[in-house]
């Protein structure tokens, strides 16, 4: 007499058969080529862009004669501030990527396309430094920073190439290139044992800059005109256009000369032909 668990089993391993004979027979059948000489292509894609390097500000030191100005209770202290340089890493973390591709099938082997990519990430506050503050308080005061969200939106122009027989799994390697327009992003610096807060104060303008990248990846054709992509890659973004209008009188102009991002977006992307 069987069991439930033999039953249940057996079906599961009925199951895995099953599903791997399907995936067999759709890695193997030569039933259709991708890309398609000729024919144009869409594809519909999500993933992580994992920011590896780039700063989103430099260091600085900077010296506060009267932080009166910043709170008429402290009039009179002066103070040295010390700006610690974040990267992307420290204050976006990874963000979320996700976009559309068009491509026309140059050859059996290869593709030339153009895609459009939106990314954003939510930065918390954190730790961005210190202020020294001298008579009468003579204490180390920590400041805090937070920024807005990061949004970019940009659009490539690019060569997909394939490797192996059409019609079967295959990897690739792709190359890219063309602008990145990055929102505005304001800063909110915080010391709070001092009773001062910076609020919304303008960092970056919105802004266009250069991007490159390029990716390696595995296509599974899924049906004729329907294939499944995972890939891993490298993007850089030049750097931002920054805006010192608030910062400047704080010594602290110098700090956002920067902007510029390299990144490795991990991508799956759905693919299909017209």
């Amino acid at each position: 007499m069987k069991t439930k668990a033999t039953s249940s089993t057996t079906r599961i391993a009925a199951c895995a058969a099953t599903c791997a004979t399907v995936a067999i027979g759709l890695l193997a059948s030569p039933a259709w080529a991708e890309p398609k000489p000729g024919k144009v292509s869409g594809a519909i894609f999500v993933g992580g862009d994992l920011p590896v390097s780039g700063k989103v500000h430099d260091g600085a030191t900077s010296n506060i004669p009267n932080l009166g100005v910043l709170n008429p209770a402290l009039n009179g202290v002066s103070a040295t501030l010390n700006i610690d340089p974040k990267s992307h890493k420290t204050v976006y973390g990874n963000a979320l990527s996700y976009g559309g591709e068009l491509s026309y099938g140059a050859s059996e082997n290869g593709e030339i396309l153009g895609a459009v990519r939106y990314t954003t990430a939510k930065g918390g506050q954190l730790p961005v430094g210190n202020a020294v503050a001298g008579a009468p308080v003579n204490a180390t005061l920590p400041v805090l920073g937070r920024f807005s969200k990061y949004k970019a939106i940009s659009g490539t122009v690019g060569y997909r190439h394939y490797l192996g027989s059409a019609g079967k799994a295959r990897p690739y390697g792709a190359v890219h290139l063309g602008a990145a327009r990055t929102g505005k992003i304001n800063a909110t610096f915080d010391i709070p044992a001092a009773g001062i807060t910076i609020a919304n104060a303008p960092f970056y303008k919105r802004s266009w800059s250069f991007t490159t990248g390029a990716d390696v990846g595995l296509s599974i054709p899924v049906g004729e005109s329907f294939s499944l992509q995972a890939e891993a890659g490298v993007r850089y973004t030049a750097g931002l256009r920054d805006d010192d209008s608030a910062i400047a009188g704080l010594g602290l102009a110098s700090i956002n000369d920067t902007g510029k991002r390299l990144s490795v977006p991990l991508t799956v992307r759905a693919k299909f032909s017209f």
